[in-house]
């Protein structure tokens, strides 16, 4: 391992150049006018899996974008990671609010800022560069390792279950790693046992065939922004429990252990307010802010459009109105049943001077894994050698949804190793990661292959 570890810490700059080339490429998935930029990227990370000794590399095609795939397969009675991560990119509006290009990868204080730095780029070749210098230096790795990046993790990974139902014997594991995860704080690597799940949606109200004159129509007919706006209000009282009937039926309780353990994490509830800029926190008062964000369902309106909008003044009745809303899932609780029950509160609620649509986007099981297990106790003491610290072990507030998929279709158990941080702008303008995190993550990563080898003996 010393060879391996002292390869890495002399590489530093070539590493942070040559992701810089991988961050240039702007594979935004949700955007049809990058589609060949998409498909450049799987490219340039197929090319750089050959560089590297991997072997067996293959775009392997999907109805949407190419997965990615990758492996070394040469250590004996060891075992098999799995290793997935993602090569698409969220969109980068607005983009007048980045300080530099957003595809032009800047260092500042410490930091690389891009779209993707944190989310997911970054973390996947952190791992690419620890196994380029186990193979550099001792021609071999101490585990098997089978690699999947996919291209629409940032629109719902709409193509992944079937293509893990239709791969299930290539990618045959032991154990699954994602590293598109944050740590809990600065200085305080941490290991996710958990996470939430997600359902997204569509509401679309129309009252009339087109726009009309709030003079000479006004109070004839349904305003669709006005019924929109009262329907959403109906969805969450004053103290934030959601008001769909049936919502909160399958949430798994919080384990007082739990409780505890999250009251002795290195939290502040003041500094947190203030970082986000927020003059007073909201939520259910009876749980704390981190049970409230970890271990709890939400409902969010993610998007609104309606009516005139420019500048000046336009006395409409605007035709129709659109909202997208998410709900945060929590372990136990399936995207499909509260799709239904959403949808049945959506029609108990809308007035019949309107019609109104409701269209599932995509949505995601939650997940969670018991955090003694050994491969998850395994990437404990590899993050501690990584960055010196004992790492603490919580759940996270996001949504990866091929996690759950992974634990019912292959049967295996996940960790979730992240290098990120929580204020690093995941999906918002000036993304960022920061590089210390970055270079400890290689070593650590490396301290994974060797952690999990030991763990399977």
């Amino acid at each position: 391992m010393i060879s391996v570890i002292d390869h890495i810490q002399t590489s530093r700059d070539r590493y942070l150049a040559e992701l810089g080339q991988f961050l240039a490429i702007p594979s935004i998935s949700a955007l049809p006018a990058h589609a060949g930029d998409v498909r450049r990227c799987a490219e340039w990370l197929g090319e750089e899996m050959r560089r590297i000794g991997l072997e067996n590399v293959a775009l392997i095609e999907t109805p949407g974008n190419p997965v990615v795939y990758a492996d070394w397969l040469h250590a004996a009675d060891a075992p098999t990671i799995l290793f997935y991560g993602h090569y698409d990119v969220q969109p980068v509006d607005p983009v007048d609010l980045w300080e530099s290009p957003p595809f032009d990868a800047t260092v500042r204080d410490g930091e690389i800022y891009a779209r993707g730095a944190a989310d997911d780029k970054g973390q996947v070749f952190m791992h690419l560069k620890a196994i380029e210098a186990f193979l550099k230096q001792t021609a071999r790795l101490p585990v098997n390792i089978k690699l999947i990046i996919e291209g629409e993790e940032e629109v719902g990974s709409a193509h992944l279950d079937d293509f893990v139902r239709a791969q299930k014997d290539r990618l045959a594991a032991d154990v699954v790693v994602i590293s598109d995860s944050a740590m809990f704080d600065r200085g305080v690597p941490s290991i996710c046992y958990a996470l939430r799940g997600l359902a997204y949606f569509q509401i679309d109200v129309r009252g009339t065939t087109s726009d009309l004159h709030s003079g000479v129509f006004g109070g004839a007919v349904a305003n669709p922004a006005m019924v929109l706006a009262q329907m959403l209000a109906q969805m969450k009282d004053k103290g934030g429990r959601i008001r769909i009937p049936g919502f909160y039926d399958d949430v798994l309780p919080l384990s007082e252990e739990e409780r505890k353990a999250w009251q002795a994490l290195p939290f502040n509830e003041k500094k947190y307010r203030k970082d986000l800029g927020a003059p007073k926190l909201a939520g259910e008062s009876e749980y704390s802010v981190l049970e409230r964000v970890w271990a709890r369902p939400t409902f969010e309106v993610n998007g609104l459009n309606s009516g005139f909008t420019g500048d000046g003044a336009k006395t409409v009745i605007p035709a129709t109105a659109m909202a997208k809303v998410s709900m945060r899932l929590v372990p136990n609780q399936d995207p499909d049943r509260v799709a239904e029950l959403f949808e049945a509160h959506v029609r108990k609620v809308a007035p019949k001077t309107v019609t109104v649509t409701v269209t599932r986007m995509h949505g995601g099981k939650p997940w969670i894994t018991s955090y003694d297990n050994r491969f998850v106790q395994a990437a404990g003491r590899a993050i501690e050698q990584g960055f010196g610290k004992s790492p603490v072990f919580c759940r996270e507030g996001g949504s990866i949804p091929v996690v759950s998929t992974f634990q019912e279709q292959l049967g295996v158990p996940a960790v979730l190793f992240g290098v990120g941080l929580p204020d690093e702008n995941a999906h918002a303008p000036n993304e960022r990661l920061d590089l210390e995190n970055f270079h400890n993550g290689i070593v650590a990563s490396a301290y994974l292959y060797d952690e999990i080898a030991r763990a399977g003996r």
